[in-house]
């Protein structure tokens, strides 16, 4: 229904701004920080000294996730579950030195606690970033030397 009113059509508007900044804000609520300024999969380079190891990662399930030689760059997930962090096994092979093994874990990612500063604790810190595993980091390198 068109209103020629003036004062009318001013009133409809600012209703409609409100409605939507209402709506943004609401949105908002639902986003987590984590999950939004964050990843849940990482791209983890791994290299050894000396070069051309072969490498095998496996998950805390004993899946392997990825096989290959040094230098690699292998995706894997920060979390295992419902606020379970990630936790992968990395076994270094080459001939003539010593197997080396390394254990890759998920810590807490610093954004994560940006939901306490967003009012965002329900929704974000308790279901959101823990369910997609946003609320856990890797870290980005592993280096190992074999030794001889």
């Amino acid at each position: 229904m068109e209103t020629t009113d003036p004062i009318q059509k001013e009133f409809f508007l600012m209703k409609k701004i409100v409605l939507l900044f209402v709506s943004i804000a609401m949105l908002a609520t639902l986003i987590s920080c984590a999950t939004l300024l964050s990843e849940s999969v990482y791209p983890v380079t791994i290299t050894s000294d000396p070069n051309d190891a072969k490498i095998t990662v496996t998950d805390s399930n004993k899946n392997i996730v990825f096989q290959g030689k040094t230098p690699s760059e292998v995706n894997l997930k920060a979390g295992n579950g419902f606020f379970k962090k990630a936790s992968y096994t990395i076994r270094f092979e080459k001939k003539g030195y010593k197997d080396s093994v390394y254990t890759l874990t998920s810590t807490l990612d610093g954004w994560y606690f940006g939901n306490l500063i967003s009012g965002n604790i329900i929704i974000g810190m308790l279901i959101i970033d823990p369910i997609t595993g946003a609320m856990w980091q890797l870290d980005p390198h592993v280096s190992v030397k074999l030794p001889k």
